[in-house]
């Protein structure tokens, strides 16, 4: 039983229903193939999944050069490490560089006119984001989307998001709440434009700016880093909660977590930060059911 009464809903998933996800998850942008089943996307490039994850089987960088072509023609060349973490960071989140997909530092620096030490800088703060991972023959992938990890994702971040919230309802000053606002705020435009990418960064800087207000640097370090994990789930269905039943709760779905922080209620706080995290699961699992129905045929 949770402290405020109602039991906490549990995520129950079995290794077929694992299977099946995974391969909803990577079907929007390629083909799967799964215990030599095929299936056709719209891209032609190659996916397979395990009961571990999703891993992208094209040539690596392969989406990074298809991303890069479609800059405008002629426009200044970045000479940046910064922009080369921030692009491949972008592309990641977005899923323009899938799960699984090998990034090659040669390549990398070829591609972006620069020498290998920028792009190990930004693969380096990429990895210690959880966002690239080295495998042991040291090949650098994408890190693979974890289905059968879902449920542990969605209990670490309950605890901490709850932690934080309960931390900002009773540590935080004016201005602290004067930047949770702000970013709400911001949050709620990004909405109101549709404005995908945007979107993701501003509900994440929100919820950052409910940690930094707790000041822990350990809680504001792990949190971070969750997030940054979950904004790959977001973007994967974005699109179903958008034009979900519930859509026209999206724009608000801070209300309540800010009210109790303002209120510096911290059992409120930290109800309403459950049941945010709780809100972020069942839309995820009505996204991965409503496409397995999709799929499924009844002749």
């Amino acid at each position: 039983m949770s402290r405020w009464g109602a039991q906490r809903p549990q995520v129950s998933m079995s290794p077929r229903s694992f299977d099946a996800a995974a391969e909803i998850a990577g079907a929007a942008a390629r083909p799967i193939a799964t215990q030599g089943r095929s299936y056709t996307g719209p891209d032609q490039a190659g996916m397979k999944t395990t009961r571990a994850g999703l891993y992208d089987t094209s040539e690596p960088n392969r989406d990074l050069m298809m991303a890069k072509d479609t800059e405008t023609e002629g426009a200044p060349r970045r000479h940046s490490g910064r922009y080369i973490y921030e692009e491949l960071r972008k592309q990641i989140l977005t899923l323009k560089l899938k799960p699984g997909v090998q990034l090659d530092e040669v390549s990398l620096a070829a591609q972006f006119g620069l020498s290998r030490s920028p792009v190990r800088d930004a693969l380096a703060r990429l990895i210690t984001e959880g966002l690239v991972v080295i495998l042991p023959n040291r090949t650098t992938l994408v890190t693979p989307f974890e289905i059968e990890e879902f449920p542990n994702y969605i209990s670490a971040l309950d605890l901490i998001q709850r932690a934080v919230t309960r931390l900002a309802a009773t540590q935080h000053r004016e201005e602290d709440l004067a930047a949770i606002r702000q970013a709400d705020a911001a949050y709620l435009k990004a909405v109101t434009s549709g404005d995908f990418q945007a979107m993701s960064e501003l509900n994440k800087a929100f919820h950052m700016a409910i940690a930094h207000a707790g000041r822990n640097p350990y809680f504001i370090n792990y949190y971070e880093r969750l997030l940054g994990e979950g904004q790959r789930l977001l973007h994967l269905h974005f699109d179903h909660v958008v034009s979900s039943a519930s859509a026209h709760r999206l724009g608000r779905d801070h209300d309540e977590i800010i009210e109790a922080i303002a209120a510096r209620d911290a059992d409120a706080a930290e109800a309403a930060a459950h049941e945010h995290t709780m809100l972020f699961q069942r839309r995820f699992l009505d996204y991965m059911q409503q496409n397995l129905t999709a799929r499924m045929s009844i002749a």
